[in-house]
């Protein structure tokens, strides 16, 4: 088939063919492609043109003057100077709705488990819509993830967003696949952005498994996807929660991560020209960053909602790493797992006293969040007196805090432990938490509801 037959092909059937002129490819540096003779905009779609292969697909990402940058999204290998480029009429749309569940689909809604083609879908945006702040539902219920040290100590509500920190190593992929299995979200969206092809596929046959991808849409952009397709993996997993939301779903949106995605938009921009601004990172990453997240939360009153986690890389375990500074000052709240205490064998590694829900005090009663600010509060003042301890200097009655914090930090710390097939609920969690604290532990103004 021609080029242009090809093009023809990629038309909505409902449009008529209007002719536009072609362009031609005169540069390519690194991943990005100049041409002239184009008359488009910045996100439109082109075909470009290869010798002895098919042709490929390359979206607008900038300009100057008279010449189009364009990014392609598959390997580049076989262009020549001179190659035709054809702009594109149809948008950067990709497959949306329920008979995507159990599939596992690469950036552009393509299948990649070898089930054959997709059926029955619709065709949904990957830029999103913005929703009105002022009509979005308030965070007024929480949302059972099935880990315990996150129902009791960092209660989720239904439409936060909230960040999972980790470092490499330490147990953030087995977290987010229980909560895929444990989870009480009606759809799960998993997003696997930049990760190494061999994880994607130990993802998805071992940690997320046959009965979490039921009820799971996986969209995977390995490591050696050009950024484009990386960028739009996690726009297209986004795009898929808002459709189920907009059906009424309540949606665990798991992206994995943030990080990549970034990193992503990092190289186009480079790539482009923009000038590199804090640790390498050009302006546009920040302002990325929050256009993504604020798609996730909840929709109108009434509607469905998407909780959303986003794993974020600590490079070296640095927290002030500016992707990690920046997701932290626009998410509502973060979980920070811990390399000391995967050394010691402590999973999920949740580091409870450096992690927060920003809504807990909205979702919890008063009893329930005093508890979980008492048992951080021990774990902090063992945590500074630990050599003391440690090499038995402390003489027990000098500190009645600490007294309570050693006798019942063998106890918290097996409350915080939970096997990767253990499951607990809300409630469960909840009755953990009181029977360390029997007491109402200063609980103040118990007549707050849920």
């Amino acid at each position: 088939m021609s080029l242009s037959e090809r093009w023809l092909d990629l038309l909505p059937q409902t449009t008529p063919y209007q002719p536009r002129v072609a362009g031609t490819l005169v540069r390519m540096v690194g991943l990005t492609l100049e041409a002239v003779g184009l008359n488009v905009r910045v996100g439109d779609r082109c075909m470009v043109e290869r010798r002895h292969a098919e042709d490929i697909e390359a979206e607008v990402v900038g300009f100057d003057e008279k010449r189009i940058f364009l990014m392609p999204i598959e390997q580049v290998d076989g262009l020549r100077p001179g190659a035709r480029v054809w702009p594109l009429t149809v948008t950067a749309d990709a497959p949306v709705g329920f008979n995507l569940l159990g599939r596992v689909l690469d950036g552009t809604g393509r299948p990649l488990d070898g089930r054959g083609p997709l059926s029955g879908v619709e065709q949904g945006n990957l830029q999103g819509r913005t929703i009105n702040p002022l009509h979005r539902a308030p965070i007024r219920e929480p949302l059972d993830v099935g880990i315990r040290a996150i129902n009791a100590m960092l209660t989720v509500g239904r439409g936060q967003r909230i960040g999972l920190f980790a470092g490499s190593g330490v147990g953030k992929s087995v977290l987010l696949g229980m909560m895929t299995r444990f989870t009480s979200a009606d759809v799960i969206v998993v997003g696997l952005i930049g990760e190494r092809g061999r994880e994607v596929k130990e993802f998805i046959d071992e940690i997320l498994g046959e009965e979490g991808l039921q009820r799971s849409v996986v969209v995977a952009s390995p490591a050696d996807d050009s950024p484009l397709m990386r960028l739009r993996a996690a726009q297209y997993c986004t795009s898929v929660a808002e459709y189920f939301r907009d059906q009424g779903q309540n949606v665990l949106l798991l992206m994995d991560s943030l990080t990549r995605y970034a990193q992503a938009q990092r190289e186009i921009a480079l790539a482009v020209g923009e000038p590199p601004a804090t640790k390498g990172y050009p302006p546009s990453v920040f302002n990325k960053l929050p256009k993504l997240v604020e798609r996730t939360g909840n929709g109108p009153e009434g509607g469905g909602s998407i909780t959303a986690f986003y794993t974020v890389l600590s490079e070296g375990d640095d927290m002030q790493d500016p992707i990690a500074d920046a997701s932290r000052a626009i998410l509502d709240g973060h979980i920070v797992l811990s390399r000391k205490l995967a050394e010691e064998g402590h999973y999920p590694a949740i580091d409870v006293e450096a992690s927060v829900s920003r809504v807990m005090p909205q979702i919890v009663d008063e009893t329930w969040l005093r508890k979980a600010q008492l048992c951080k509060q021990l774990m902090a003042h063992y945590r500074q007196n630990q050599d003391l301890i440690a090499v038995g200097a402390y003489q027990s009655g000098n500190d009645q805090l600490l007294d309570v914090a050693i006798e019942r930090m063998p106890r918290i710390k097996a409350m915080l432990k939970q096997a990767l097939n253990e499951g607990c609920d809300l409630k469960s969690s909840e009755q953990a938490l009181n029977e360390l604290f029997p007491t109402p532990a200063n609980a103040g103004n118990e007549g707050r509801k849920k």
